[in-house]
């Protein structure tokens, strides 16, 4: 259950309710005081701020994650997409065709277009 945060309107002392979310969000009091909410500003983090260049960095953190094989596919598309729009180009993946036609006698990768 979530945790609401209460302000007394007067001695601005505050105090933290459970309360279910379809529960109206009031507190009042022994007294019959009606205390204040107070909103907190989210402090959830997502890891959104990887560092599409840096695959030790990549790698770390996709090592510490519960997730499927395809979570980690997903991942890595898009940090592609990411170094995609910074140079217009993956230079990772390219690097991976041009090793994937020199084992093959120039054979391109079929998702190659270059």
């Amino acid at each position: 259950m979530p945790l609401y945060t209460y302000e007394h309107p007067e001695t601005g002392e505050t105090i933290d309710v459970i309360q279910t979310m379809n529960e109206d969000h009031v507190y009042i009091d022994k007294s019959n005081v009606k205390w204040k909410r107070v909103f907190h500003i989210p402090q959830a983090s997502i890891d959104s701020i990887t560092d599409p260049f840096d695959n030790k960095s990549f790698i770390e953190k996709t090592r510490t994650q519960k997730g499927s094989y395809g979570d980690l596919i997903d991942k890595s598309k898009e940090m592609s997409e990411s170094r995609k729009d910074k140079l217009g180009y993956d230079p990772i993946q390219q690097k991976y065709f041009k090793e994937y036609s020199d084992k093959r006698n120039g054979v391109k990768h079929r998702l190659d277009r270059s």
